[in-house]
């Protein structure tokens, strides 16, 4: 077998269900399978999985047990020559693991470690978590401090050496989306189950580069990651996120008292301002326009505009339009080519899932998604 998705999932029924569908577009022509590991949801994601998707493999888990280890288990019971870390927020193209696994080819280095891709929020912006470098005192410092945003001198955090349109070697891959041989995962350990979450994708991009392996931005293909949902900036998420990023530093560089209050304090900073980030406003919407082959009954309370080629929209109009494309209509590809070349401030994007008869999307990469049952 070439591929095996893994896909841990926690309380995010419906856009796993989104996830699964396209993954499952994009493995065609493909020898892989899909592993889904549930960490003990109160939500139906298992009976959903059950009813929609009787042919996959699903692990369910008897209590929460983390990032690391709930993929740890997935990938224990993986056959394929190759893995994908794969978040349930997630929504990859037709043709996303067909190129990767083709960049190989490409790329002229057998010490190839973790590939990873470009990532998109539900508004179509490129997401620079994307590409990483290894976050150092001085790197952590740039970032905290905004300095990354001055010059790219300063520019390591987000591997700014790289445009998101170039692909190329960098140090760290976001935990959303990780491809790489499963035999170069047990190597390695795996993700280190002594962290929760957080940290536990900059500790295996750092441990496969310590083998002497290089991680590699693959700009070529985009996946949607809508991020805000798979977590709330409270006060749990400060204090995870501190102790993550504290359990990275202290396994991986040289202890110090100084180090040690400085990674405090830019810790606790560094998540106060992702919890501040998190806005969750309501948006106005004046208008609708939906991209489908057939009218559709979406009850919707405003103006709707029928187009049935994504080529007739003209954004001309300052009024804030939400765009719904009917995914039976359009390919995962066409979808996300589209978010990305109409990306504006008046535009928001939700999908239509026919099979359960829901609008899904994300107005904000530090939001929570919207879920609109029809």
């Amino acid at each position: 077998m070439k591929l095996s998705v893994i896909i841990l999932n926690y309380n995010v029924r419906y856009f796993l269900e989104q996830c699964i569908l396209s993954v499952q577009k994009a493995l065609e022509g493909i020898d892989g399978e899909i592993i889904v590991i549930d960490n003990a949801s109160s939500d139906d994601s298992c009976e959903m999985m059950k009813a929609k998707f009787p042919n996959i493999k699903l692990i369910e888990n008897a209590s929460n047990f983390g990032f690391p280890k709930g993929n740890n288990i997935g990938v224990a019971q993986a056959k394929g020559e190759y893995i994908c870390i794969l978040n349930p927020d997630t929504v990859v193209t037709e043709d996303t693991f067909a190129k990767i696994l083709n960049s190989k080819s490409q790329i002229p280095n057998s010490q190839l470690g973790i590939i990873g891709c470009k990532l998109i929020d539900g508004t179509g912006n490129f997401l620079p978590e994307s590409k990483r470098g290894v976050p150092s005192p001085w790197v952590a410092f740039t970032k905290i401090f905004g300095l990354y945003k001055i010059s790219n001198y300063f520019g390591k955090y987000y591997a700014q050496h790289l445009s998101e349109n170039q692909s190329g070697n960098v140090d760290i891959l976001v935990g959303a989306f990780m491809m790489m041989k499963r035999e170069l995962y047990h190597e390695v350990g795996g993700f280190d189950e002594n962290c929760f979450m957080y940290s536990d994708d900059i500790d295996l991009s750092y441990l496969v580069l310590k083998t002497g392996k290089f991680n590699y931005y693959f700009h070529d293909t985009s996946v949607i990651h809508y991020k805000g949902e798979s977590t709330v900036r409270d006060e749990t998420y400060m204090k995870r996120f501190q102790e993550a990023m504290q359990f990275f530093y202290n396994k991986h560089f040289k202890k110090s008292l100084f180090f040690d209050v400085m990674m405090q304090v830019g810790s606790f900073v560094f998540s106060l301002f992702k919890k501040n980030q998190q806005k969750n406003k309501q948006r106005t919407i004046d208008e609708y326009v939906v991209f489908s082959k057939a009218e559709l009954d979406l009850k919707l309370s405003k103006k709707i505009t029928y187009l049935s080629d994504l080529n007739q929209f003209k954004n001309q109009s300052k009024k804030n339009i939400e765009i719904i494309f009917d995914i039976t209509a359009f390919s995962f590809t066409e979808i996300i080519t589209f978010m990305q070349s109409n990306r504006s401030q008046n535009l928001s994007f939700k999908n239509y899932i026919s099979s359960s008869n829901y609008l899904i999307g994300s107005n904000n990469s530090n939001d929570r998604g919207q879920i609109i049952l029809l």
